[in-house]
């Protein structure tokens, strides 16, 4: 099994992923909902979203994508 499927903690907060995970827009991190949300509200996310798409459509199907921002 993958282990984005088994792991339990999300690699961002440290937070318990039982209610929920999702792949960051930003990398290849493992996320909780609640970091999900934070991502959303950052500048760079339209940014980063148009990236991942792009790659998607060029046949890309294992983006890495374009790293997370380094705090201001």
């Amino acid at each position: 099994m993958d282990k984005f499927f088994s792991q339990k903690y999300c690699d961002r907060c440290g937070g318990d992923l039982s209610s929920g995970r999702t792949m960051s827009m930003f990398n290849t991190d493992c996320i909780c909902m609640e970091c999900k949300a934070k991502e959303q509200k950052l500048p760079e996310y339209k940014a980063a979203t148009d990236a991942e798409r792009q790659a998607v459509i060029a046949g890309d199907g294992n983006f890495k994508g374009v790293g997370y921002p380094k705090k201001q």
